[in-house]
This record gives structure tokens, C-alpha cells and sequence, in this order.
């Protein structure tokens, strides 16, 4: 079975890029951000009442990918993130999607950090502003939960060379 790495960070942070790029370099696979797929099809940002089905559905294909992954499964982002943007935007957290974080389980855990030129991008993107204020609540909740990780910082080269670090050659 593949190590599944999970890659946060809030919006524009480069997370689909590093995860792309790594599963590249390992030569195994990705899961993409399902939330990009949710605003495009609705054309809207979510509801809170949609983040328990976004979660499952990101955790769904992360497992299916994690039975064809060959030593690591690069995850663009983790239920775990949903719950961080669900406290954000409504200040609670509905108790399924609480079991959703709590069943964070990965063999390393991923921040990229912020310090990437903001970009907007249609309904999925605030601004640096909420970029950073969500940056600050996922390390906050990363540290309240026990929950080590790994900030990746500076180009995609750089992130990339930092994640062979620990991860070892492809």
C-alpha cells in the first residue's frame, strides 16, 4: 500500500502544483483538489451544508487512487482542510465532518506556506488577505491536534527538492 502524504494550505498556496509535480517525480499518482471540481460544476462556492459531501468525496477518491499508487499517494488537500475552511466561513464544525478530521492519518502531512504570489481564480479564490488568515487557523489546528508537519516553501523547485529531503530519491 502506498504512504498517502497529505499536501495543505490555504487557497493559491501552490498545493495541486507540488502534488502534481511530485507524483510526476515519483512516478505514482495524485489526488486533485475536489473542491475545484465541486465550484466548477455548480458554478458557486460551497454551502456549509455541501462541505460533509466535499469531504467524503475528496476521502472516496483518495482511497480508490490508493489501491494503484506505487510508494506514495500525493494528496492535494485532506478532509482535514474542509474542516479548517467550515470553522473559517461559519465558525462551527457539523460533528460528521468533525469524524473527518479526526481521521486524519497520513504518513507525513504537508503545509504549503503562502509565500507564493496570490492569484485570483474565479469563485475558488478571496484573497491574500483570507489566504493568510486561513494559513495562520491550519497551522493553529495542526498544533492543537498533535499533528506534525512539514512547511514547503519557496518555488516549486524548491518544494520539490524539500520534499526529497524527506522523503528520499524517486
Amino acid at each position: 500500500m502506498a504512504a498517502r502524504i497529505a499536501i495543505l494550505g490555504a487557497e493559491s498556496s501552490g498545493k495541486s502544483t507540488l502534488a502534481e509535480a511530485l507524483a510526476k517525480r515519483y512516478g505514482t499518482l495524485w489526488v486533485p483538489e475536489y473542491l475545484r471540481e465541486f465550484v466548477e460544476m455548480h458554478g458557486r462556492t460551497p454551502h456549509e451544508h455541501d462541505q460533509l459531501f466535499i469531504a467524503r468525496t475528496q476521502q472516496e477518491r483518495e482511497d480508490a487512487l490508493a489501491l494503484r499508487a506505487r510508494r506514495f499517494l500525493f494528496c492535494d488537500t485532506a478532509p482535514l482542510m474542509t474542516a479548517v475552511y467550515s470553522r473559517f466561513y461559519w465558525g462551527r464544525l457539523e460533528e460528521r465532518l468533525a469524524a473527518f478530521e479526526q481521521a486524519h492519518d497520513y504518513a507525513w502531512t504537508l503545509v504549503a506556506a503562502p509565500d507564493l504570489p496570490w492569484e485570483p481564480d474565479g469563485l475558488q479564490r478571496d484573497s491574500d488577505e483570507v489566504r493568510q488568515a486561513v494559513h495562520h487557523r491550519l497551522l493553529q489546528t495542526l498544533d492543537e491536534r498533535g499533528i506534525p508537519f512539514v512547511l514547503v516553501t519557496g518555488s516549486l523547485q524548491q518544494r520539490v527538492r524539500q520534499v526529497e529531503s524527506l522523503l528520499g530519491a524517486p
